[in-house]
């Protein structure tokens, strides 16, 4: 019998041909044939490492939490300050979510929370009550970062990265409609439309925004501990 020089199928390559997939086309075209076809086995191949759609969406999330802990750890530096290795922290999340898009939506809707979620909060209070904390000021803290400790900000209007589907050129293009009903409103998205050139994970969520919001927060927990 002539030998095969096929990588064997495993969870892990699976779920990498999983993320490649979204990465490329999104988590709609993501089913368990297709990603089947992309690795060249059958598709009932895959249930013995992941057990049907449901469990191929909880692996990738937890690939991707699994990936965020892992460029987390590149920014590691033990002689940073509390508030230097939290934003380290939050911009090294971000980047993971710009590289995969789906990721927000598909985290925010999965049933069960991956215990990497729990740990990497684990490791954010942990790094507040090194800095000084109380273990209420690191809750209240917890609660005001939000999304944003996992690199993404939370949609108001168009929550396209929290699984949305907001079509934000149309949305654009009914700004003069609203004008006469909300023009305070109306104007401020007018000004702060987005290039397309920024990166983005929402239609409220540039990186600027992001990195605003960042430094607000870390200045008023710095404020509350005194």
């Amino acid at each position: 019998m002539a030998k095969t020089d096929r990588e064997p199928l495993s969870r892990e390559r699976a779920l990498a041909a999983a993320v490649t997939l979204a990465d490329t086309e999104g988590l709609k075209a993501l089913t368990m044939r297709r990603l089947a076809a992309d690795l060249g086995v059958e598709a009932m191949s895959l249930y013995y490492h992941l057990p049907g759609k449901g469990g191929l969406l909880d692996g990738l999330a937890e690939t991707v939490v699994t990936e965020i802990a892992a460029a987390v750890a590149l920014t590691s530096d033990p002689a940073a300050d509390w508030r230097t290795s939290l934003r380290r922290r939050f911009l090294a999340a971000r980047q993971v979510m710009l590289r995969h898009p789906w990721a927000p939506g598909l985290l925010s809707s999965r049933p069960a929370i991956p215990f990497g979620v729990f740990a990497y909060y684990d490791e954010i209070v942990a790094t507040l009550l090194d800095g000084g904390f109380s273990h209420r000021i690191a809750h209240r803290a917890l609660h005001a970062f939000g999304s944003l400790a996992l690199g993404v900000a939370q949609e108001i209007f168009s929550p396209a990265a929290a699984g949305g589907n907001t079509d934000v050129e149309a949305a654009e293009a009914d700004l003069p409609a609203m004008a006469a009903a909300l023009p305070h409103l109306t104007a401020m998205m007018a000004a702060e439309a987005h290039d397309a050139a920024e990166e983005v994970l929402g239609w409220c969520d540039s990186q600027i925004e992001f990195e605003f919001t960042i430094d607000l927060l870390l200045d008023g927990i710095d404020r509350a501990r005194g």
